[in-house]
């Protein structure tokens, strides 16, 4: 009886050590998960601009959102020209410029730009693309019968 009662206490202590080990492996498994998951969280926004800026070096495209236009309310030209000065070629330019807005398709940008520059006196001419997230339904259709597809 006594050898029964020994094996069996021996049984049970394995099993209780078995269940202590996988519980701690349970929990250490838990918290790295727990870890990594929190750090993939905080880092992602970081470690995806990396990612954007990379692909673009290698690629020679452009990264979305990286610039950015503002558009400024201006009381007079006098006023406009104060704000709007820029660098070109190492030197302060204020040269008068008009803005001009054209309406097309997102299909047809590159053509537009092209056409642009093929005309253009400036060697870089300011050519910039919004797209168009909201707007009047019936100039919206107006667009797309007036503008052909490519």
């Amino acid at each position: 009886m006594t050898f029964v009662a020994t094996t069996r206490m021996q049984w049970l202590c394995q099993r209780c050590h078995k269940e202590t080990a996988l519980n701690s492996a349970f929990r250490s498994v838990l918290l790295m998960s727990c870890v990594f998951l929190v750090l993939s969280v905080s880092l992602y926004p970081g470690l995806w601009s990396i990612g954007v800026q990379l692909h673009s070096v290698f690629t020679g495209s452009y990264v979305p959102g990286h610039y950015s236009v503002l558009l400024i309310n201006s009381p007079n030209e006098q006023a406009a020209k104060d704000i709007g000065r820029y660098y070109w070629k190492g030197e302060i330019q204020d040269a008068s410029e008009i803005l001009m807005l054209v309406k097309t398709k997102t299909s047809r940008i590159q053509q537009v730009i092209g056409y642009v520059r093929s005309l253009h006196p400036y060697a870089n001419p300011e050519v910039l693309s919004f797209p168009v997230e909201d707007g009047s339904l019936a100039y919206m259709k107006w667009m797309d019968e007036a503008i052909p597809d490519d």
